[in-house]
């Protein structure tokens, strides 16, 4: 069927929805409305599926999130309608518009359809879900959630087994389930029907969140430096209206973290995220009501997650006195300097550690671990790959797992939780500002120290937005253009070889060479000096990211300039 024929029918198969149906009717002299909501299907890849709300296969809504859930429910029988019949699917859910209502959806749905699903009584964070996936040897996983997007957009996030979002092949196989399906054939059990049943089963607190704190303490890698600075840092938190204020609050509690100021503009979840623009950590933006705070009560460090609690910002006092933003880059490298100096000074660093970060994160995290004999391994963005290799060690025996990360503000010291945890990064970054503070310095000074020993690193993302159908197009002709005729320069700088994840191979010095890994729409320009420059789509957005890379052994004004040149010279590129 063309748009105005799928439009037409979602008028009749859903004329008993006057909600939809007032919304649909609204559009019917917007021809060019109407192609952006009907042209396609929402996309189901190995993180589900995201979009704006609204009614059309191309927006997030009651029926795009029960068919998604119908092709998942199918899947999970096929390939093993025991586990999928008993194990079931745990299910959660943020505090994004439409959030409990996808996700009793979901539930109800895959209960019609033969599967048990676990529905968590309350909003939790994605690190909980992936939690109980493995805690409660469930067959998969949900949680309705658009991260950090803004307010308009909302998701239907898919794990696996493991705890960790979908493969590329287990994705491939639910969206051919999802595709043999109509929107109208997609009906939920009733609600008391499937809790009858047993086909429905409410989870409270009991059931995962308490083993999930007690899983967090065990991370704790300097329980001397907890208990004596603990009851003296002074913490300003803000969970951007989000599901991490009671597990981030309880979890430094229990530590002994008592002096914990939360922003009460932005404490109790809110839909509307009214008090930001996006509510993501990532953005400086997101600190403005907190530094005034900060300031007020003398905190010293400021903490924030995003909605779904996997992303953690920082703020940080530098000497002048002034709070300084920290990048995802930075805080990662605090705490991946944090637990290998504290092992190593405790004597539990393994022989065989390992730590994994994307492609785009800083090569700083490699000169660190090189230092204290730790492997560092590369996958390609996405959480779902540092998930798959700490499964290979655990099957392999091969390492032990430390700590892993992106550069998108997204780090884990667990082996219990297989995405970004926000949670456990907050405990960890709160006990990194303890040892600081037994040594009479501050986060900042720590990163300063490290830069000094190690090189002075700048790094910065740019993102070009290229929204509706004909931004999908761009993105794609963009890439093939820089496929077919790759820059040799980037500024005053050569570039020494480039590798094309979605070809699979490296190419310098006129030799190519096959990559290890799967592939992926990416290219990575390595320069002159250890510096690079990459561009990727997103694949949650409809962005094209280049991420640039700058060092340097002197200063970091020096490795600034460098940035902004290579900046420079990659946003050229995506002209």
């Amino acid at each position: 069927m063309n748009v105005q024929e799928l439009y037409r029918a979602w008028l009749k198969d859903f004329a008993d929805d006057a909600a939809t149906v007032q919304e649909l009717t609204a559009i019917r002299d917007n021809p060019a409305e109407i192609e952006d909501r009907f042209y396609t299907d929402l996309s189901f890849g190995t993180a589900g599926m995201r979009g704006v709300l609204g009614a059309g296969t191309n927006r997030m809504n009651r029926y795009t999130v029960r068919r998604a859930a119908a092709g998942m429910a199918d899947y999970l029988l096929e390939q093993d309608a025991d586990a999928a019949a008993q194990r079931g699917v745990v299910i959660a859910y943020d505090s994004r518009r439409m959030s409990p209502e996808f996700a009793e959806d979901t539930a109800l749905v895959m209960a019609a359809r033969g599967v048990k699903a676990l529905l968590f009584d309350a909003l939790r964070p994605v690190p909980v879900l992936s939690f109980a996936v493995r805690h409660l040897k469930t067959a998969a996983g949900v949680v309705i959630t658009a991260s950090h997007n803004p307010p308009e957009y909302n998701g239907f996030k898919a794990y696996g087994p493991d705890g960790a979002q979908l493969s590329p092949e287990y994705a491939a196989g639910v969206t051919q389930h999802i595709q043999a399906l109509k929107y109208n054939e997609c009906h939920p059990m009733d609600r008391q029907e499937a809790l009858d049943k047993g086909r429905l089963q409410i989870i409270g607190n009991k059931e995962v969140d308490d083993d999930y704190i007690a899983m967090l303490l065990t991370l704790v890698v300097n329980p001397k430096v907890l208990k004596e600075q603990g009851p003296k840092l002074n913490i300003v938190y803000t969970p951007l209206h989000g599901s991490g204020l009671v597990p981030v609050r309880r979890v430094l509690k229990e530590v002994g973290i008592g002096n914990v100021t939360i922003v009460k503009e932005q404490e109790l979840p809110d839909p509307d995220f009214s008090t930001v623009e996006a509510p993501n950590p990532e953005n400086p933006d997101a600190f403005e009501l907190a530094i005034p705070l900060a300031r007020q009560v003398g905190a010293s460090v400021i903490f924030g997650t995003d909605p779904d609690c996997d992303r953690l910002g920082v703020c940080v006092l530098d000497g002048e006195g002034t709070f300084r933003t920290l990048t995802g880059n930075q805080i990662g490298v605090l705490l991946l300097h944090h637990i290998l100096s504290s092992r190593k000074a405790a004597g539990t660093l393994p022989t065989n550690g390992a730590c994994i970060k994307s492609i785009v994160t800083t090569e700083l995290a490699r000169t660190i671990c090189e230092d204290y004999g730790v492997e560092q391994f590369d996958v390609l963005t996405g959480f779902k790959f540092i998930g798959e290799k700490m499964q290979q060690f655990e099957d392999t025996g091969s390492h032990t797992f430390l700590f892993g990360f992106e550069e998108s503000f997204g780090y884990l010291s667990s082996t219990h939780v297989r995405d970004k945890d926000g949670v456990n990064a907050s405990l960890l970054i709160a006990e990194a500002a303890c040892a600081c503070m037994a040594e009479g310095i501050t986060l900042y000074d720590r990163l300063q120290q490290i830069f000094a020993r190690y090189g002075y690193y700048s790094e910065k993302v740019v993102s070009k937005t290229l929204p509706g159908k004909d931004g999908l197009t761009d993105m794609r002709n963009l890439m093939a253009r820089l496929r077919g005729n790759p820059p040799s320069k980037a500024g005053s700088l050569n570039v020494l070889a480039v590798r094309d994840y979605k070809a699979g191979t490296r190419t310098a010095a006129g030799k190519t060479e096959a990559l290890d890994c799967p592939p992926s729409d990416v290219l990575y320009y390595e320069l002159e000096g250890g510096n690079w420059l990459c561009m990727r789509p997103s694949g949650t957005e409809p962005k094209i990211k280049l991420y640039v890379n700058a060092r340097s052994k002197a200063s970091m004004a020096e490795a600034d300039a460098l940035r902004a040149e290579l900046q420079q010279a990659g946003e050229a590129w995506l002209e």
